[in-house]
């Protein structure tokens, strides 16, 4: 297996952390904090100290009518998710991003409230959530925006940006059949590109939940190939994704799939966030690291000219992974 550059020579950059490291929109005048601007899919974060710490996990709370749910204590192997929001209760954790299915199993107001909100509901003020297919289990995921409010962005879209200390991270939405598209020239891709040429920060993720490549049940998705071209041609770093029920890190690689330490983009599937698991089918090409038996979420601390990622474990479960690497 290839392991990934450890990160070096970070010292002197942390002189330009006091300056970066405030959370705020990128474009035009912020509105309150943590609001989205409904006008142009802006976001905003609480302001941080030193360099910031962000969590990110999909596939996460069970409806409360199953017979896994156990009064939200789950089973060994189902509904989780309380195990992996204690994760990031008091850990230092200043920006939370739910990977979509955050709510099984049709995501309606009533079932976050009953589930999600007793669990990762717990930080709720640090979060930034993207949608999944089982949020759109009503009509135009209405239970998912009005659970999680401006927060989530316009409900007619579902996508938006902002800055955590010297990064810019950019939440999509992959349910494309609910938006007009994601393809070339669809309302969200023109928002990506300018988005994208509007920011100033060195360093950029990007997260939305079905992934684009994935050796997980569902695998590669190349639907979202536009998304990585235009991502690819900015310079970003990393992609987030959930909606395989694991967890998988890939080595740098171009929008076509093919490995690239200098200018690839590095994605991690984390499905990890409490439902359950599902079991890996084809290897992908590039992929470095999997696992399907333990829940968790990827904790990443982004420093103004890299990051170091940690696989964090639900307690009684024992996979980790963790690295660190440059910004392009």
């Amino acid at each position: 297996m290839q392991l990934p550059l450890r990160y070096r020579g970070l010292a002197a950059a942390t002189l330009l952390s006091a300056a970066a490291a405030s959370c705020s929109p990128t474009q035009a005048a912020p509105p309150p904090a943590n609001q989205p601007s409904q006008v142009s899919g802006e976001h905003t974060a609480a302001a941080v100290s030193g360099d910031p710490v962000i969590a990110a996990a999909g596939d996460i709370a069970c409806d409360a009518s199953s017979g896994a749910y156990n009064g939200g204590r789950g089973t060994a192997d189902r509904c989780r998710q309380r195990a992996v929001s204690d994760l990031l209760v008091g850990t230092g954790v200043d920006a939370v991003l739910p990977l979509g299915d955050n709510q099984y199993e049709r995501g309606s107001l009533e079932d976050f409230r009953r589930s999600y909100d007793a669990s990762w509901g717990r930080v709720l003020s640090r979060t930034h959530p993207v949608p999944g297919n089982h949020e759109y289990g009503v009509s135009g995921a209405s239970g998912y925006f009005s659970y999680f409010g401006a927060r989530a962005g316009a409900p007619s879209r579902g996508y938006y940006s902002y800055n955590v200390g010297a990064w810019h991270l950019i939440a999509l939405n992959s349910e494309c059949g609910h938006i007009g598209g994601c393809g070339t020239g669809s309302a969200q891709e023109r928002w990506l590109k300018a988005d994208l040429a509007a920011n100033r920060r060195a360093c950029t993720l990007a997260y939305w939940h079905r992934p684009r490549f994935s050796s997980g049940a569902h695998g590669s998705d190349a639907s979202y190939r536009v998304f990585w071209n235009d991502l690819y041609a900015a310079g970003a770093d990393v992609v987030l994704a959930g909606h395989d029920h694991d967890y998988e890190r890939f080595a740098p690689q171009t929008p076509d799939g093919r490995a690239d330490a200098n200018r690839g983009i590095r994605e991690f599937v984390v499905g990890t966030g409490g439902s359950r698991h599902n079991d890996f089918r084809t290897r992908a090409a590039n992929s470095q690291v999997r696992d399907s038996r333990s829940f968790g979420v990827l904790r990443l601390t982004l420093h103004p000219g890299g990051y170091d990622w940690k696989f964090v474990p639900a307690a009684g479960d024992g996979f980790h992974d963790s690295g660190s690497a440059r910004c392009h």
